[in-house]
């Protein structure tokens, strides 16, 4: 336990997190591809370079930055440099990360997963306009994964301090690979990938008055939010994990 913090209480944060990030994508898919959104050529001006996502996000991560987003330790921004300081009063969170491991940072993995491999396999090909609805609606999922992901820390955190015996030798000989091992339930990840695969069916289904209108019919493919989970977000979450725990005794 951890200042409050039980590795039952971050299970169901993680749980609670599902709904968002599913919810996300939902929001994502109601718009097509969008490709313009992306091409560092579609908007050119003396004040700007980039593309639209990139502008968007950064431009909301700097106003976010100054209502205090980035001051809660479960934040992680994408464009961190630079950010302006919070204009409001500090509220007291709970310290529960080591310091030299808190500022562990997977967002770069995170943007290229996203954007290389994830985004192709649920939005739609097309181009319907809403350019700043679809960055907004990536962002949205953006924040979403990062959060889930870098919640890694708190449950390693937890797991160290529950058994500091079962880690220390593995931390001390820098053996990644027995980190790992340590971290993985592969039993627990199935369950979650199933778990996650459910969601998507009921949150994502056509609701009408006659449900047998639109059997197999689901806003985002259920399938590939058990791939999202299964290929990208366990193991980047374990590989925060590793990286935190390797971090732990300096």
């Amino acid at each position: 336990m951890a200042n409050g913090v039980t590795l039952e209480s971050l299970r169901q944060s993680l749980i609670r997190q599902e709904d968002t990030i599913i919810f996300s994508l939902i929001e994502r898919a109601r718009f097509p591809s969008n490709s313009p959104t992306y091409n560092e050529s579609y908007v050119a001006t003396p004040t700007f370079s980039g593309s639209l996502v990139h502008s968007v996000v950064k431009e909301t991560e700097a106003l976010q930055a100054k209502a205090g987003r980035y001051a809660n330790p479960e934040e992680h921004p994408f464009f961190p440099d630079n950010l302006p300081p919070s204009v409001v009063p500090p509220y007291n969170f709970t310290e529960v990360l080591h310091p030299p491991a808190a500022s562990i940072n997977m967002n770069k993995d995170i943007w290229d997963m996203y954007f290389k491999k994830l985004l192709q396999l649920f939005a739609a090909p097309g181009d319907d306009g809403n350019y700043a609805s679809t960055a907004a609606s990536d962002l949205v999922c953006l924040q979403a994964l990062s959060r889930r992901i870098h919640y890694g820390k708190l449950v390693a955190e937890v797991k160290f301090r529950e058994s500091p015996e079962e880690y220390e030798p593995a931390i001390r000989a820098k053996d990644r690979d027995a980190l790992m091992k340590l971290l993985t339930f592969e039993s627990v990840e199935e369950g979650v990938k199933k778990r996650v695969a459910k969601k998507a069916m009921v949150f994502g289904q056509e609701v009408t008055l006659n449900n047998d209108d639109n059997k197999g019919k689901y806003k985002v493919d259920p399938f590939v939010v058990s791939r999202l989970y299964g290929d990208w977000i366990i193991p980047l979450t374990k590989l925060v994990q590793v990286e935190y725990l390797l971090r732990r005794l300096d």
